[in-house]
């Protein structure tokens, strides 16, 4: 193996550019498109989430349902169609965007069990794979907002209400008869609210962001 030490002088000087010019040529390197509800390409790694988030209301206001073919992307409309496939078989499978993620650097898309299953990445857990959209999202969910708590205890949800109101905007709570959920503001987009349930989180509530129907 040849080293820098061993090289003298000019070649030296050489094999310092060569490998500037390489690092350079990495660093401008185009990354991979993001895709567009119109269309696109995408490639990367896919992994998939399952019985721990079954029934568990999803970015989108819908309960994820791990035997849906569903997914979580990070960007792309939620109702969007993407066709995901597996590079290293050939399988294919088509899963509607409904969840927000994955939350990992090198991953691009989050199946749901049964799209996992689809192409066939239930064992190693995650999988080399082509998504591509095929279809325009439906209109998004008017509004959103933050929910702080819910309880059966009113008393224990309007105590929660008090103790938010002076610091966060628009601090409520509904009721159902059975549930009283606080809830916090009114955003038209899911990243304006999720900012806020971030900054919840990092005061130890546990907030989650919901879509007002």
């Amino acid at each position: 193996m040849i080293t820098a030490r061993a090289l003298p002088g000019a070649r030296m000087g050489l094999w310092a550019a060569l490998v500037t010019s390489a690092l350079l040529a990495v660093a401008c390197a185009p990354s991979s498109p993001k895709l567009a509800p119109d269309g696109g390409v995408e490639r990367g790694i896919a992994s998939w989430y399952g019985p721990g988030f079954h029934g568990r209301q999803t970015a989108s206001g819908e309960r994820y349902d791990m035997h849906a073919l569903t997914a979580a992307h990070p960007t792309l409309p939620f109702g969007t169609e993407v066709e995901v496939t597996n590079l290293d078989n050939g399988r294919k499978v088509r899963v509607r965007v409904n969840d927000r993620g994955p939350f990992l650097k090198n991953r691009v898309i989050d199946l749901s069990r049964a799209a996992a299953e689809a192409i066939g990445m239930i064992g190693p857990g995650t999988a080399r794979v082509q998504i591509a959209t095929r279809g325009a999202a439906p209109v998004e969910p008017v509004r959103y907002a933050v929910q702080a708590g819910a309880f059966q205890d009113l008393a224990r949800a309007e105590e929660l209400a008090a103790r938010l109101c002076p610091r966060f905007p628009a601090v409520e709570v509904r009721s159902d008869g059975s549930w009283h959920r606080v809830r916090l503001g009114e955003f038209p987009h899911w990243e304006l609210a999720d900012d806020l349930r971030r900054r919840l989180r990092r005061e130890g509530v546990a907030a989650v962001v919901v879509a007002l129907r």
